[in-house]
């Protein structure tokens, strides 16, 4: 009778189930995993968040060192992100359209520096772009440094995040039915001029993905640039010197403030990013 009752009590509660439920078992299983991995994300930084008071951040904000890491980090982005659309859509659209010898090894090479460790890749661009480098020591006589300097932090960024502009925009362009730049070349259009009024706008969406996944890995880059530029300091290095109190001043409650002004202007650019992209769809 207990078995009986149990059979029951369990059909009930089935019973209770939406309709869909019943007959996908599996997008219950599939619901339950992703709520788990969402919270496994989002719990650490919720704490960290509100483990930090008010006055820190005001404290945190008030430095000039550290308004200055954190506007560099977002503009030496923004100048990699820049510079990655520039070369790396072309490039996009060759990976996608063109068949040509090596064409697996040139795809091996951009998915690189997804692959390698940061640092290592810091280290070979120091070996390339460093005072005693290949293009480095031709280049810092005519007043054009890399490393302890801007242009160093641009590059390190642009190699490790430079991959998600390139495979974005092949996705994009492999949706694209060729024939549709066909079409304009056979009404008069250049071959330039069918890849900028249709090629592009038609991956635009997928391009935009890329640049916005490349500035935010750009931003968040410390093991590329750390080797090759310490100083001046965008926001990931002056936190982990705080951290190790490298200034004097060290500990988790001397990061952790710096962490959640990053986070927060990280949140907000992606917030009117993703107003930007809503608003151009619905146009």
């Amino acid at each position: 009778m207990r078995n009986v009752r149990v059979g029951r009590s369990i059909g009930e509660r089935l019973g209770d189930l939406p309709s869909w439920a019943k007959r996908n078992p599996l997008i219950i299983l599939f619901s339950v995993l992703g709520i788990m991995l969402v919270l496994f994300i989002a719990i650490p930084i919720i704490a960290m968040i509100g483990g930090t008071s008010l006055d820190s951040l005001g404290r945190a904000f008030g430095e000039s060192a550290v308004r200055d890491a954190i506007l560099l980090s977002v503009s030496t982005a923004f100048y990699a992100t820049l510079i990655a659309i520039f070369v790396g859509v072309p490039l996009g659209y060759l990976l996608a359209r063109k068949s040509f010898i090596g064409k697996s090894l040139v795809q091996a090479v951009v998915d690189l520096p997804i692959v390698i460790p940061h640092t290592v890749a810091g280290i070979a661009l120091l070996t390339v772009f460093g005072s005693q480098g290949l293009i480095g020591s031709s280049l810092e006589p005519l007043g054009i440094k890399f490393v302890d300097a801007v242009p160093g932090i641009v590059i390190a960024m642009l190699f490790v995040s430079v991959p998600f502009v390139i495979n974005s925009a092949k996705n994009g362009f492999q949706s694209v039915d060729p024939k549709l730049e066909n079409v304009a070349r056979s009404l008069g259009a250049s071959q330039h001029k069918a890849f900028t009024s249709v090629a592009v706008p038609l991956a635009s969406r997928n391009i935009m993905t890329g640049a916005i996944m490349c500035w935010a890995r750009a931003v968040s880059e410390f093991g590329a640039v750390i080797v090759l530029v310490y100083w001046p300091m965008i926001a990931p290095t002056l936190i982990y010197d705080r951290y190790t109190g490298s200034s004097g001043v060290g500990g988790l409650a001397a990061a952790r403030p710096i962490a959640v002004l990053l986070i927060l202007v990280c949140l907000l650019v992606f917030f009117g990013l993703s107003i930007l992209v809503n608003w151009k769809r619905k146009r």
